[in-house]
């Protein structure tokens, strides 16, 4: 099985909006419609500061995405990279969609000049942390969120 690793393009909506329904609900949440429509508009708009999209295709058949953003920090003058959202679809899993999706993010990443990748999930996502301990490192840090 040979994994092909795109970028999204505006002709993807149905199958990213599948695809990152199959993520959300992965995670016990829902956006609204105008999320949908904002969300896949600025992954289409080309602009630097914005989020970028890639897909995974099977036999052309799109089976997975990602989603990630360079932003600065403050600790190098390079940026880095945020990969924010990473799916595969169920039936997919453990057949290396989400190890490509990742080394395409890194690709891009150092290509762009990034010093570094970095993404979060939850400490319960043991299926995909057997991936992730492979092939970063786990950091120490504990995300907080306050809501406005």
């Amino acid at each position: 099985m040979s994994v092909q690793i795109r970028p999204l393009q505006k002709s993807d909506e149905a199958e990213w909006r599948r695809l990152w329904t199959g993520y959300l609900d992965f995670y016990e949440t829902k956006v609204s419609e105008d999320v949908y429509q904002t969300t896949f508009a600025r992954l289409n708009s080309g602009d630097d500061h914005e989020y970028s999209g890639l897909i995974a295709e099977v036999y052309g058949k799109p089976v997975g995405l990602t989603h990630y953003l360079f932003h600065r920090h403050n600790w190098s003058i390079e940026n880095v990279c945020y990969l924010q959202d990473l799916y595969a679809d169920p039936e997919i899993r453990g057949k290396g969609v989400g190890r490509a999706l990742i080394e395409a993010v890194h690709a891009e990443a150092k290509k762009a000049g990034a010093h570094s990748v970095y993404w979060l999930t939850n400490q319960n996502n043991d299926t995909a942390r057997q991936l992730y301990d492979r092939i970063a490192k786990v950091t120490p840090f504990i995300k907080y969120v306050k809501s406005i």
